[in-house]
């Protein structure tokens, strides 16, 4: 596995906790969490596109997005969720306490879409290991959250 994708994967996953903080912080300010979470999700729209504009990625044509099954439309609300659930939960379960069962959450959804083989991953089945693993998480995140 390539050292450089790893690290990415780390600093992403540390992305997570700094971002629900963050989130959390702009909701005692707006006090609201689906104001702050349309908030953040109005800067990344604008960082997205600002790097889009001047990386000079083409876009596809209008039309193409017409034909796409209708699941491919439901990241930014999966995303949008995600964020809201986030803003709500840091400040009642703690950092450690949220990704720890969001990890948890990714796990157990992550070996289904890899079993089926859905959304375009590639089939992995559910072996007892796989299974050993995402439960050995889930009793990390509960002796987190104990002690």
């Amino acid at each position: 596995m390539d050292l450089f994708l790893i690290l990415l994967a780390l600093v992403a996953g540390a992305c997570a906790p700094t971002q629900a903080g963050v989130n959390s912080q702009l909701r005692l300010v707006t006090k609201d969490p689906v104001l702050a979470s349309l908030i953040s999700f109005a800067v990344g729209t604008l960082a997205l596109l600002a790097y889009s504009l001047v990386a000079r990625i083409p876009w596809p044509a209008a039309k193409s997005f017409l034909v796409l099954p209708w699941w491919m439309w439901t990241g930014g609300f999966l995303g949008a969720f995600l964020v809201l659930v986030s803003v709500i939960l840091a400040p009642k379960l703690g950092a450690a306490t949220m990704l720890g069962f969001m990890v948890a959450g990714q796990m157990i959804a992550s070996i289904v879409l890899d079993h089926y083989g859905w959304i375009g991953y590639e089939h992995h089945p559910t072996t007892l290991w796989r299974l050993l693993g995402a439960s050995l998480l889930v009793v990390g995140v509960v002796i987190i959250k104990k002690f």
